[in-house]
């Protein structure tokens, strides 16, 4: 079983589309960060976290030819504004493809992409099927038996859905703040995959202090650092980190 970062930018990608680089130096492959997606496979299923708007590249970098499931962690365009690159899946499938969102996401998906979720004529069918976002559902590999339980977090104005699969991994892209009541499900990981927009403080995410914070009080064996602004250059922040913690880079595979 393998989580395999597909994108760990911040909304604008890095390099931004202007061309800006900030701090990060061009030289280094890993600077060149799209959008944030991530892709849980398993023996038998493709599960996506989020459709970024880079997602058409992430999925023909990384040979993708199926995708069962796609869970949502909140409405904003640079998790949700790749959706219709899911209609490739439905065209070769004939399924439609099951999609689970939080109620304000999905209110926000019926709203902005109504053709994927309505037919419209037998030439433009439903591609996607919405879901309610369980607090836990199961999947499996290798006939084992595989949990992915979503915890709401705070994203500044927004409420953010954070996923941890089978007690192992916590992927939580987008957030400024974890409820107390909720840590201990973040505790002892193997991997922490957490938000660290930039050093400053930002109102919708974690900076790198708040993340670091996390990351000592939940402990896991491994943390990487997510939506990466073009602020954070990838050596330097090898140079800075603990030894358990690193930042993401787009294709970063974990196996678990």
């Amino acid at each position: 079983m393998k989580f395999i970062i597909l994108g760990c930018g911040s909304s604008m990608g890095v390099p931004r589309p202007d061309g800006f680089f900030g701090n990060c130096d061009p030289k280094i492959k890993k600077n060149y960060r799209t959008r944030c997606s991530a892709l849980l496979k398993t023996s038998n299923q493709n599960i996506l976290i989020d459709t970024s708007p880079d997602l058409r590249q992430q999925l023909l970098r990384h040979k993708i030819k199926k995708i069962d499931k796609v869970l949502f962690s909140h409405m904003h365009g640079d998790q949700t504004h790749g959706i219709n690159d899911l209609r490739s899946f439905y065209i070769s499938s004939k399924n439609q493809i099951n999609v689970y969102a939080d109620p304000f996401t999905s209110k926000y998906l019926k709203n902005s992409f109504s053709y994927i979720f309505k037919s419209y004529s037998r030439e433009y069918p439903a591609t996607l099927k919405l879901h309610k976002l369980p607090k836990t559902f199961f999947t499996s590999n290798n006939k084992k038996k595989i949990s992915v339980k979503s915890i709401k977090v705070e994203h500044g104005k927004v409420k953010s859905n954070c996923f941890i699969i089978d007690k192992k991994l916590a992927y939580i892209s987008d957030v400024s703040k974890i409820y107390t009541k909720d840590f201990r499900y973040f505790k002892n990981l193997k991997f922490l995959v957490i938000d660290c927009l930039w050093y400053n403080y930002h109102p919708s995410h974690f900076n790198l202090e708040t993340s670091l914070s996390m990351i000592r009080k939940f402990k896991p064996k491994k943390a990487i650092l997510t939506n990466l602004s073009p602020v954070l250059d990838y050596k330097v922040l090898m140079k800075i980190l603990p030894k358990n913690t690193m930042p993401a880079f787009d294709g970063l595979t974990l196996n678990l």
